[in-house]
């Protein structure tokens, strides 16, 4: 019956439109009326699932990235970008995926990425010539690479799950997010060719000079982040309170775009955005005791050995299952509630756990831009106005090439633990 409630009580709920963390909420508090659980156990693994250190970077994270929107940061970031590929043919498509990858360097968050870069380029792109719901379909693959691009607030939250080395699992997204980058770009080229959208002129030297001064801020943040994570300066923990820091310092008192008196509603949008990610981790806790409890993990762990006996034919199931779930699916809540099952699969298949992390994380990356639920899909739509259905549409090749990606990821684990070894 346990199961049962946890499994389809809980997707009934989903189906009906109750936010996640309720659904998990209702689902972990039915058991516990079922099976005559004591009433403290939700309260006791509320608490217990969010004291780890690691998990405080999502909100520094989170803040870092409202800090330099605010702060002018971001724009800045998008100059520098352009005037080294602008000229490129697809040239404004290309800058949105540049400055996407440097943003996402510093914010660790795709949403936050996807909102910074695609409030500008969005708008610019269409200016240019290129069709809105294309241009929000990049913004929204653009900003989809910061889980992969260290300092990853997913990379974070699977490090906790799996008891990983977060430092090894940011290095194993590097590879894998420079490719996708790549295969967004081919496409870029692709529809520009098609579309016959004009060249924009090279950058001048002056204009290169120009722009490399203003941002220089900016560029400096992902160095101090990356530099003091794997220099042995400071945990990545740390490096999320440092980037926040700096880029508060910078906003207010050298670039002097962020008054002081913006800082409180700039806090408060970071806030509510780590509210939603700390509430879903929080109740989850509550699932995974009793996913535990029922030995749900384990026993189908077994069940999948027993009858599937080639890793690659397991690697293919899970990374279907995972792709239709993501879509579906709020992708932090998925890594959290099927995090033990997919852990207790990998170790009964000898799979490297970094390559696994990497191999999951790059699912869940691809889940926030695929319809019809993709987490950035929804963040972009509201900043360009445009249907959910127009930019689904857009959005399937890139969706299409970040599952080829996926496959390199998959089985060459070499994509992933390159830079690692």
């Amino acid at each position: 019956m346990s199961v049962w409630i946890l499994t389809a009580g809980f997707a009934a709920l989903v189906v009906l439109g109750v936010p996640f963390v309720f659904a998990i909420g209702l689902a972990v508090v039915a058991v516990m009326v079922v099976a005559d659980i004591p009433s403290m156990l939700l309260p006791q693994t509320m608490v217990a699932g969010t004291q780890s250190f690691s998990l405080l970077g999502i909100p520094f994270f989170m803040l870092a990235g409202e800090l330099m929107s605010a702060g002018g940061l971001s724009r800045r970031l998008i100059a520098v970008a352009d005037v080294f590929v602008r000229h490129l043919l697809g040239g404004l498509g290309h800058v949105t995926i540049v400055a996407a990858c440097i943003f996402a360097a510093i914010s660790g968050s795709a949403p936050a990425t996807t909102a910074a870069i695609g409030g500008a380029m969005i708008p610019a792109m269409a200016e240019r010539g290129y069709s809105r719901p294309y241009a929000t379909s990049l913004a929204v693959s653009a900003g989809v690479l910061a889980p992969l691009i260290p300092p990853s607030i997913a990379f974070i939250i699977w490090g906790v799950i799996a008891e990983q080395s977060i430092a090894q699992l940011f290095l194993a997204g590097v590879i894998p997010g420079l490719i996708m980058a790549v295969g967004l770009s081919a496409i870029v080229i692709w529809r520009a060719h098609r579309d016959r959208v004009p060249q924009l002129p090279r950058a001048t030297a002056a204009e290169l000079g120009a722009a490399l001064r203003k941002g220089v801020w900016a560029l400096l943040a992902p160095v101090i982040v990356l530099g003091g994570i794997y220099g042995g300066v400071f945990t990545p923990t740390e490096a999320a309170a440092v980037v926040c820091f700096y880029s508060f310092i910078v906003g207010v008192f050298i670039e002097k775009e962020l008054r002081l008196s913006q800082v409180p509603a700039v806090i408060l949008r970071a806030m509510r955005v780590s509210a939603i990610v700390m509430g879903i981790v929080a109740v989850s806790g509550g699932m995974g005791v009793l996913v535990a409890q029922e030995q749900f993990a384990t026993r189908l762990a077994a069940l999948l050995s027993a009858s599937i006996h080639q890793q690659w034919v397991m690697l293919l199931i899970l990374n279907l299952g995972f792709f239709l779930l993501a879509a579906v699916m709020d992708e932090i809540a998925l890594m959290l509630i099927f995090g033990p099952m997919l852990i207790a699969i990998g170790h009964q298949f000898g799979i490297d756990p970094i390559h696994f992390g990497a191999m999951i994380v790059t699912n869940v990356a691809i889940g926030m831009a695929a319809p019809p639920i993709g987490y950035c899909l929804f963040v972009g739509t509201a900043i360009s106005g445009q249907r959910l259905t127009a930019v689904a549409r857009a959005i399937w090749p890139q969706v299409v090439m970040m599952l080829a990606v996926l496959m390199l990821v998959t089985y060459v684990p070499a994509f992933s633990l390159a830079l690692v070894r």
